[in-house]
């Protein structure tokens, strides 16, 4: 099979030669590695520093997903949970920003006094600029030979992946590449390989007496940030039922506390922007533009909520991570549900309509006479960065996949792991992120005002084990497959605090780590000696182990101290 270096942004990335697409590869690999998010390149990298003949497959055109789509606020939780690959990722960042050069709109000093992600004790940096964060990944992915093939997606309904028995023999791409190997890693936000290797798996909220949790489910009373304060018109015209309700809003029953649906939180882009004139495009008027879908956001203006809807986060050379905040902004609420199971037509269509709903919201902020001027100037100063996705008009080509399917495997993590209430006896990696689930619908409430419903931000005051078994499919389903990222087998409220970037390098380089021994030994992923796989990840730095008399169990959730307690999304 022939192979080439190709040049993008300046580095030498590997990639198989195009002429062979149609044709089955002969090569069979140790591991097919699907999807090049954080999870799928940490874990190419780590097999392949291991010897192992390895491929990752991407199928979008984007390298590092959220890592280097622009999520440059990286949210840790405790520091000292990160380690192995993933620390050593955050340290190579933090290595760039310590040359002059690196600083082209601001000095270190003067980003250092805008953010709290560049601390001088840290031994990795937590905020960065995209192409950065890219120029890491394919620098780590040059230095270990890993072929990395873009574009290539699993045939979807159940053709793309071949079994025999309970193993995957191979995937099958919509180019028509046949990808043969002994294991098996899904490191995809969607789950494709999973789910149609026949893997069981979830969609949405579990209900609270499924794992006798606290925070899962619908939650309207616990909801306290990322909500509607005034009393604002869900109606076409206001005060008018019969004449419809406004976008995002639905007029169903959004279920009771604690019942649970097949609601999935929300996502967005987040955005890179800038306030530097010479490096900055202009945000303009979408076409299509629907000035109704808006229409919630003028009225919350106009009954007083005056303040700005997002959170901006700095980012070096004053750049911006940019989030979902208040009760109207970035987040498109209720419309991703069809995203986790949708085709590639779908996806694509849910995609570009959560694309023109952003860019439209950030002309309208910037532009309409209905925002207040005080927002208005703000929102005003910022443009999108030139320097960064300048193949894609400089707008990130990653869609915050923030929860799509979930394994059920052969453990499933909840909220009392997270609280420490229970303590899986096989770790792989620690977390330690709030319990954070983004709003899952827009609804009507009985006095007739449009609320937002799902916003839960608890902390599990400390870090928790992640078991094993979390990765790893039931035994009776398939023996060669591991799963560390979206996909990881979990409750809606405990994936919530998991789903952090630094996490899923954490878990895929523990999932190479256990595809390795099961090559070694010739037995199924579930049949790893954990003695063994423990004491390689602890001679590779990662972070296994918790002082309970330091961390002692977390408090019964109340809403008083879901309230107290919660951190910024």
């Amino acid at each position: 099979m022939k192979r080439s270096m190709v040049l993008t942004s300046g580095l030498l990335v590997p990639r198989y030669l195009a002429g062979c697409s149609g044709a089955p590869r002969d090569e069979k690999y140790d591991m097919v590695i699907y999807g090049a998010t954080s999870a799928g390149v940490i874990a190419a990298v780590a097999a392949a520093r291991k010897g192992r003949s390895v491929i990752l497959l991407e199928p979008s055109g984007h390298l590092g997903g959220l890592t280097t789509g622009g999520l440059g606020q990286t949210d840790i939780g405790i520091e000292g949970t990160i380690g192995g690959m993933s620390l050593e990722f955050y340290s190579k960042i933090r290595e760039y920003y310590t040359n002059d050069d690196a600083w082209q709109y601001q000095t270190r000093d003067e980003f250092m006094n805008r953010t709290d992600r560049l601390q001088e004790g840290s031994d990795g940096m937590f905020a960065f600029e995209p192409h950065v964060a890219k120029q890491v990944y394919q620098t780590m992915l040059d230095e270990a030979g890993v072929p990395v093939v873009m574009n290539e997606r699993i045939i979807l309904g159940g053709r793309g992946v071949r079994m025999n028995q309970d193993k995957i023999t191979a995937v099958e791409t919509t180019s028509g590449n046949v990808y043969k190997g002994k294991m098996f890693i899904d490191a995809s936000y969607e789950a494709d390989l999973m789910a149609m290797a026949g893997v069981s798996y979830t969609v949405g909220r579990e209900a609270n007496s499924k794992y006798g949790e606290t925070l899962n489910g619908v939650q309207k009373r616990r909801a306290h940030n990322h909500i509607f304060r005034e009393q604002v018109d869900p109606y076409v015209e206001a005060g008018q039922p019969g004449s419809g309700v406004l976008p995002g809003v639905h007029n169903e029953n959004p279920g009771e506390d604690g019942e649970g649906d097949d609601r999935v939180q929300a996502y967005c882009f987040r955005l890179t922007l800038t306030d530097v004139s010479e490096n900055q495009i202009p945000i303009e008027k979408p076409e299509g533009y629907d000035e109704l879908r808006y229409e919630l956001l003028f009225r919350n203006f106009e009954a007083g909520d005056h303040r700005i809807p997002w959170i901006n986060s700095p980012m070096p050379n004053r750049k911006t991570d940019i989030n979902n905040r208040l009760a109207f902004s970035t987040d498109n609420i209720g419309m991703n549900y069809d995203y986790p199971e949708g085709n590639y037509a779908t996806r694509s269509a849910i995609i570009d309509e959560h694309r023109n709903y952003q860019q439209g919201l950030l002309w309208a902020l910037a532009n309409h006479s209905r925002v207040p001027e005080s927002v208005r100037s703000e929102i005003g100063k910022w443009g999108l960065a030139a320097d960064e996705f300048r193949d894609n008009g400089s707008w990130t080509p990653q869609l915050y996949i923030r929860e799509s399917r979930r394994m059920l495997g052969e453990y499933v993590m909840t909220e009392h792991d997270c609280r420490r209430l229970e303590m899986a006896d096989d770790p792989v990696g620690l977390g330690s992120y709030n319990m954070d689930s983004h709003n899952a619908q827009r609804h009507i409430t009985e006095e007739g005002y449009a609320q937002n419903e799902g916003n839960i931000e608890y902390t599990p005051g400390g870090p928790y084990a992640i078991s094993y078994r979390s990765l790893t499919p039931r035994s009776e389903e398939c023996s060669n497959l591991l799963v560390c990222c979206n996909g990881v087998s979990a409750s809606h409220i405990s994936f919530g605090s998991i789903r952090m970037e630094p996490v899923f390098m954490v878990l895929a380089q523990s999932a190479a780590n256990a595809a390795d021994i099961a090559l070694e030994t010739n037995s199924a992923v579930q049949e790893v000696p954990y003695r063994q796989l423990r004491e390689r990840l602890l001679e590779e730095g990662q972070k296994l182990d918790i002082d309970l008399e330091q961390w002692p169990p977390a408090d019964q959730p109340t809403d008083e101290l879901c309230q107290a307690d919660c951190g910024r999304l």
